[in-house]
C-alpha cells in the first residue's frame, strides 16, 4: 500500500500541490471538506449543455441522479429532455444554478469553448464539483482561473480528455520512463481535423433565429453579432454557420483543431515527458487563412527546455491531414497512430471511416491495447485500410514509439520489436474509467486523473499554439509572468473580453 501511494504521488504530487488535504483523500477531514457521500450513494447532477457531446457526457454519469438539464437550444437537447423527463429544464445556466444550488452536488459543462470557464467557475463558486469538456478553456488566463477556483472551493474536477484515463497512455509514460527510447528529441502529433469549415473569409448575411434557440444566451460572453445559418449557399454536414457545431473554427468561440483534438492526442506526450511550460511556440506552416477563423491546415512547433533528467524536446502539431505525416527517421512501411478498424460486413450501412467501424475487441486487441499477433493478422488482411490520420510518434535517440488518439495501440517501431517485448512494470495507478474517475473523486476518493491541477497547465501550453496561429513568428513565453516577451500583439489573446452578464469574478 505504501508503495502504491508513493508511486501515485511521485507523478501527481507536484501537480496536486495545494489540492490534497494534509490528512490525505479518504480521511475524515477530507471527506467532510468535499461534502463526502458514500460511494453507494448517488450524486445529484445538473448538465449545462445537454445536446450533442453534452448528451454523451450525461450518459457517462447515468449511474447518478440527473436532476436538472440546461440547454440554449431545446431542439438540440430534445433527446436528453425526453430521456430525463423528470429533470427540471432550463435555457439559462445562471437561473439553473440559482434555483438548483441547494439540490445539486455536481455539474457537467458541455458547451462551446468560450463559455467553459464562465460556466464552470460559476458552478465551483457555489461549491459544485465540475466535469468540463475539453479544451478546458479558450484562453490561458481562464485556465489559471479555473485551477485557482477549483483549489479555493476544494471541489472535485475533471477535464473531458478521455485518453488520460486510458491504459495505453500510461504505457507510453512507463516505456519512456524505463528508458526504452533514450532521450526523446521530437514528438509529432497529427489529426485529420478540422472536419468543419475553417479559413472562411466572409460572414453570410443575417438570417432568422430558430424559435428553439436563445441566440443571446448561446453567444454568452462573446461579443454580440447577428445570427446567421449561412444561407442557401452555405454547406456543412455539421449544421449552420455558427452552431450547433461549426463554432469550433472561430477565434471568438473555439480553438480550432488544436482545441478539438490536442487535449486527446497530446495527452500521452504531456504525461510521458512531464512537459510543463514551453520556452517558445511558432506556427511554421498554415494554409487557408482568415481574419476571424483558424486556418484550414497548419503545423505548429512547441519548444520545451530540459526537465530534470529529460533533455529539451520539440513537439510538432500537424492538422488538416489526409494521411499520416512522413517524418524523417520513422519507418515508411508502418501504420502510425490509430490502428485500422475492421471492415464493415457487406450489406451494412456505411458511416464515418469509408465503410469501416471501430471494434474494441477486433482480433484480440481488447480495449485497443496492442497485441502483436492480432496486429500481424491485421497487416495480412488485404481488405484492411489505414485509419483516418490521428495519433503521435515519439522519436528518441534509442528508439521510436507510436500511439493512437487516446493512447490506443501503443507500440514500438519497427513493430517487429513488439514480438517479444514485455511492457515495463506499472508505476502509475490505473483509472477505473473516465467518468467513474470523476464520480469517485466527487464522493471523496482520489483526485481524478485529469483534474484541473493537471488539466489547466496542460491546456495552457496547448493554448499558446492557438495564439501562434493568429500572429506571425516565434513567440517567446514567460510562464511566471504569463506573457510573451517579444510580441505584444500576441499578449492580447491571453485573456478574453467578456460581455456584461457573463463575467468571471
Amino acid at each position: 500500500m505504501s508503495t502504491h501511494v508513493n508511486r501515485r504521488f511521485f507523478f501527481y504530487g507536484p501537480l496536486l500541490a495545494g489540492a490534497v488535504p494534509a490528512a490525505g483523500f479518504g480521511s475524515a477531514a477530507s471527506l467532510k471538506m468535499l461534502g463526502y457521500k458514500s460511494p453507494n450513494e448517488k450524486l445529484n447532477i445538473a448538465a449545462i449543455g445537454s445536446g450533442g457531446k453534452g448528451h454523451s457526457d450525461i450518459q457517462g454519469c447515468i449511474s447518478e441522479n440527473i436532476v436538472a438539464l440546461t440547454d440554449v437550444d431545446e431542439k438540440r437537447a430534445e433527446r436528453a429532455f425526453k430521456q430525463f423527463d423528470k429533470a427540471t429544464k432550463y435555457k439559462d445556466y445562471r437561473k439553473m444554478l440559482d434555483e438548483q444550488s441547494k439540490n445539486i452536488d455536481a455539474v457537467i459543462v458541455s458547451v462551446p469553448d468560450h463559455m467553459h470557464a464562465v460556466v464552470s467557475i460559476a458552478a465551483m463558486q457555489r461549491g459544485k464539483h465540475v466535469y468540463c469538456q475539453k479544451p478546458l478553456t479558450r484562453t490561458v488566463w481562464e485556465a489559471r482561473q479555473m485551477q485557482e477556483t477549483a483549489n479555493k472551493f476544494k471541489v472535485a474536477t475533471q477535464m473531458g480528455n478521455q485518453g488520460y484515463s486510458n491504459e495505453g497512455t500510461r504505457q507510453v509514460a512507463e516505456i519512456v520512463w524505463a528508458g526504452e527510447l533514450g532521450q526523446v528529441k521530437e514528438v509529432h502529433a497529427w489529426t485529420d481535423r478540422p472536419w468543419w469549415p475553417q479559413g472562411t473569409t466572409e460572414i453570410p448575411a443575417p438570417t432568422e433565429v430558430p424559435n428553439t434557440l436563445e441566440w443571446d444566451l448561446w453567444l454568452g460572453s462573446a461579443e454580440n453579432r447577428p445570427y446567421t445559418d449561412g444561407g442557401k449557399d452555405f454547406k456543412s454536414p455539421y449544421g449552420g454557420f455558427y452552431q450547433p457545431f461549426n463554432w469550433r473554427g472561430f477565434f471568438d468561440f473555439g480553438c480550432g483543431a488544436l482545441g478539438d483534438m490536442a487535449c486527446h492526442i497530446l495527452g500521452a506526450p504531456n504525461m510521458a515527458l512531464k512537459l510543463g511550460s514551453p520556452s517558445s511556440v511558432e506556427c511554421i506552416m498554415k494554409e487557408g487563412t482568415s481574419n476571424f477563423q483558424f486556418p484550414k491546415k497548419s503545423i505548429t512547433r512547441f519548444n520545451f527546455p530540459a526537465r530534470g533528467s529529460m533533455g529539451p524536446v520539440s513537439i510538432f502539431w500537424h492538422d488538416g491531414l489526409k494521411e499520416s505525416p512522413k517524418i524523417e527517421g520513422v519507418p515508411t512501411d508502418e501504420w502510425l497512430g490509430d490502428l485500422p478498424n475492421r471492415p464493415r460486413p457487406q450489406g451494412q450501412g456505411q458511416g464515418q471511416g469509408q465503410g469501416q467501424r471501430r471494434d474494441p475487441a477486433y482480433n484480440g486487441m481488447v480495449g485497443r491495447i496492442f497485441n502483436y499477433e492480432a496486429y500481424q493478422a491485421l497487416k495480412g488482411n488485404p481488405e484492411v485500410k489505414p485509419a483516418s490520420p490521428n495519433g503521435s510518434v515519439f522519436i528518441g535517440d534509442k528508439g521510436i514509439l507510436t500511439t493512437g488518439t487516446y493512447g490506443e495501440g501503443t507500440r514500438l517501431l519497427p513493430t517487429d520489436k513488439m514480438a517479444d517485448f514485455r511492457m515495463p512494470d506499472p508505476t502509475l495507478t490505473r483509472s477505473p474509467g473516465h467518468y467513474r474517475d470523476w464520480l469517485r473523486a466527487c464522493k471523496g476518493g482520489d483526485p481524478s486523473c485529469s483534474n484541473f491541477n493537471v488539466a489547466a497547465p496542460f491546456v495552457e501550453w496547448m493554448l499558446l499554439g492557438v495564439i501562434a496561429l493568429r500572429v506571425q513568428g516565434k513567440l517567446e513565453w514567460d510562464a511566471a509572468k504569463m506573457r510573451f516577451t517579444n510580441n505584444n500583439e500576441a499578449n492580447q489573446y491571453l485573456k478574453p473580453k467578456l460581455r456584461k452578464g457573463f463575467t468571471i469574478g
